[in-house]
């Protein structure tokens, strides 16, 4: 059988010269250099730099929608304009009493629950000013579950809570420090102790002793040190599950805001009315936070001994 091999052997040729042609016309014709980003000159001045980044900052980009307020994340951003604004809110801060911080997150956590939180977390220009200096309204020793975020919870935004977050908000001389420190450095007006629904910390806590040796060293301490205050005795009357797990949290919550009422340098900011002390509980299921065992002026909470 004969094959006919001249029409192949022809078009062969004719796409292998093709390509010869297309090669050797991109290598004559020239290829733009690539661009290459602006040396930086070592004479430019930290203002020079700042000035670059906060141009970028400027810049329009299309991860923000049609309504965004462009010109508050872009005014300001001197230091000078910074340091002015941080200087404007200390001043508000130290204005507000007690009792007006207490009110702003029981309205922070009613916008919570109910579905309309307002906090947008700050412009790059608020953002810049809190380098200053911080000046939290209150703070809070909470649990560090995840399902607690506590300025979320309250509709705060960025440097309005001075946070403490451990399991089980236990109580021990690191947290008392750190809650010593806001109120006497911080001039925090409100310091509370919140627990939460469904914390597994107490719950362990509540477990016979030889369950909880078997833990490692450290968690077994901190799970003997919430059961110390956890008064087995009377919750052991309390049957329905939901009912005993909030005593337990509760009442794990009222006797380290007892503790604190034994710290003079925190009991004399609340005689003078500069301070409240409370427990706070934490409903997941609803987004509630419930207030108790306030202490405020000269009041103490029910139960404790004044010293």
């Amino acid at each position: 059988m004969q094959i006919e091999v001249q029409p192949l052997l022809l078009a062969a040729n004719i796409a292998l010269l093709s390509a010869v042609v297309w090669r050797l016309s991109r290598q004559s014709s020239p290829r733009p250099a690539p661009e290459q980003p602006p040396k930086q000159s070592r004479e430019d001045s930290s203002e020079e730099i700042d000035g670059r980044r906060m141009a970028l900052c400027r810049s329009p980009v299309n991860i923000v929608s049609d309504d965004t307020d462009i010109q508050g994340v872009t005014e300001g951003f001197s230091m000078e304009d910074a340091r002015k604004h941080s200087e404007e809110c200390e001043a508000v801060h130290q204005a507000r009493t007690p009792s007006q911080v207490l009110s702003e997150l029981q309205r922070g956590n009613a916008r919570f629950w109910l579905g309309q939180s307002a906090q947008k977390h700050g412009s790059a220009f608020e953002r810049r000013a809190l380098i200053m200096k911080q000046y939290p309204k209150c703070a809070i020793l909470g649990c560090s579950d995840s399902r607690v975020p506590i300025e979320i919870v309250f509709d705060q935004g960025l440097g309005d809570i001075f946070v403490i977050r451990v399991a089980g908000n236990c109580l021990d001389v690191t947290t008392k420090a750190s809650l010593e420190y806001a109120v006497n450095h911080l001039g925090v007006k409100v310091l509370m102790i919140m627990g939460h629904e469904g914390c597994g910390a107490v719950r362990a806590a509540a477990l016979p002793t030889e369950q909880i040796e078997g833990e490692p060293d450290n968690l077994s301490k901190l799970l003997k040190n919430i059961k110390v205050g956890l008064d087995e005795d009377r919750l052991q009357h309390v049957h329905d599950p939901r009912a005993h797990d909030r005593e337990a949290v509760v009442t794990n919550v009222c006797r380290q805001v007892e503790s604190l009422t034994r710290d003079e340098s925190l009991m004399s900011k609340v005689r003078s009315k500069e301070l409240i002390v409370l427990g706070a509980f934490y409903e997941i299921s609803s987004g509630i936070v419930d207030f108790f065992h306030k202490v405020s002026g000269s009041e103490q909470p029910e139960g404790v001994t004044p010293t």
